[in-house]
């Protein structure tokens, strides 16, 4: 008797076997992991290892993926990158004036050292690979490395089952970094679909801050539109710790090329008196989601969590967020906006949840949707869970096209109807770029905005 096997557990199956495919070579040989480190990370991906096979590959049975569309991934069989010579890469499009000299590089999940540059930091704030870690640092890692809550996600799983390195940020009590810190995840293309994962560690310790921008990009397509694009799939886990009174301004951009398919996981823990913010702004990939989740782990916290997609073609950009607030006194806002043209499709989910001893919170969030084409499409389901009773709540969604009173004033002014339109479309994005925290940043992506319009 034979027993049939469902294509999505095949897959699955066949993800993780690449995912775990050659761990230890992609440790830069001059920075190895010590026999400690080595071990208690083995053990890491051997429980999510374990966790993938109790799992299944997500379909639109399930309610969190019932707008997502994987079928186009499961066509492709994608393996785990060959080594790549990143002596050659050529990093000059990407970098940012602010941070030439705070800059961290990975190229298809392995860290570069020759293209990193981190002088421009003092000497107690930690920012570079696992193989680098301070020994004060290896033995408190266990305490952050993958304990966020969801890591048990599908994805999140598969992410630390491949697990053999990752970007690290440590900002010891009382540091302020006024520098901002960029972090450069570079992916790049061959004949064949590959399989990159990175994984990033923010620890924010008591009273300290920084900016920090995490820059997604492909190696040989600068621009997210160009046709000759190949695809890849990138999964990459995010996981934040901000401490009492720490705070930390978090620009995440996603610019990877039109074919590719990009999963997403940012997970924030914040405790008491601490400011966390993000900037999420997705440009790229044919297939993008980004689950963004937050845990209250004291009170008095200040949350903003802030988001632009502009799609067009047959794009499709997901955002699920997840607030989780037990705690008095905090203080959300959320505001996402997506541009969908051509045929694109925007999916968003937003939850707020609001315990009974979350008392006296004040949350926002909203959604707003511009829509410049027929054929597009936008799921939206805001959704607010208050057990308490003393607290300012409110959540909205809107889907609209572009005023004609606006067009037709602007074109009473001497301008034509097409840059009527791009003005328009142009201050309907500003309204989060504008909050990046780089002057060069916020141009390269009114730029990117201006050339899809």
């Amino acid at each position: 008797m034979q027993v049939s096997v469902k294509p999505e557990i095949s897959y699955l199956d066949k993800l993780l076997k690449e995912c775990c495919k050659g761990v230890s070579p992609t440790v830069p040989p001059e920075f190895p992991l010590d026999g400690k480190m080595a071990s208690w990370l083995q053990q890491v991906r051997d429980r999510a290892g374990t966790w993938v096979r109790e799992l299944a590959f997500p379909t639109k049975q399930d309610e969190e993926w019932r707008f997502s569309d994987l079928s186009a991934m499961m066509k492709l069989n994608f393996q785990a990158p060959a080594p790549v010579n990143l002596d050659a890469l050529n990093i000059t499009p990407f970098i940012l004036p602010e941070a030439t000299d705070s800059r961290l590089v990975f190229v298809n999940g392995v860290f570069a050292p020759k293209l990193s540059l981190v002088e421009g930091l003092t000497d107690r704030v930690f920012v570079g690979n696992l193989g680098q870690l301070p020994p004060e640092y290896q033995d408190r890692i266990g305490d952050y490395l993958g304990q966020q809550q969801g890591s048990k996600e599908v994805f999140t799983s598969l992410n630390t089952a491949g697990l053999t390195d990752a970007a690290v940020v440590w900002l010891p009590k009382n540091q302020v970094v006024e520098k901002p810190i960029h972090l450069l995840f570079i992916a790049t293309q061959t004949e064949i679909p590959i399989l990159t994962q990175r994984r990033c560690l923010v620890v924010a310790e008591r009273n300290s801050s920084a900016t920090i921008i995490e820059h997604c990009v492909t190696a040989e397509v600068i621009c997210p539109e160009a046709p000759t694009s190949r695809p890849y799939l990138t999964n990459t886990v995010t996981e934040i710790w901000v401490e009492e009174n720490a705070e930390i301004n978090h620009s995440r951009v996603q610019r990877d090329a039109g074919t590719a398919f990009h999963i997403g996981k940012t997970a924030i823990a914040q405790a008491k008196n601490s400011r966390y913010t993000c900037n999420a702004i997705h440009l790229g990939a044919k297939l993008s989601r980004h689950n963004l989740e937050v845990s209250q782990m004291g009170e008095g916290t200040e949350t903003n969590l802030y988001g632009l997609a502009f799609i067009g073609n047959e794009q499709e950009a997901d955002t699920h967020s997840a607030i989780i607030l037990n705690h008095p006194n905090g203080v959300t806002e959320q505001l996402y906006k997506c541009i969908v043209d051509d045929k694109a499709h925007s999916i968003f989910n937003g939850k707020v949840y609001v315990s009974q001893t979350a008392q006296l919170t004040n949350a926002a969030q909203l959604n707003r949707n511009l829509l410049l084409s027929s054929g597009g499409r936008v799921d939206t389901k805001p959704q607010l869970e208050i057990i308490a009773d003393n607290v300012q709540c409110s959540h909205g969604a809107t889907v609209s096209q572009l005023d004609d009173d606006e067009v037709f004033y602007l074109q009473s002014r001497g301008l034509n109807e097409e840059v009527s339109r791009n003005l328009l479309i142009d201050a309907f994005a500003a309204e989060i770029i504008n909050k990046l925290p780089l002057p060069s940043l916020q141009n390269i992506l009114k730029q990117c905005v201006a050339c899809k319009v």
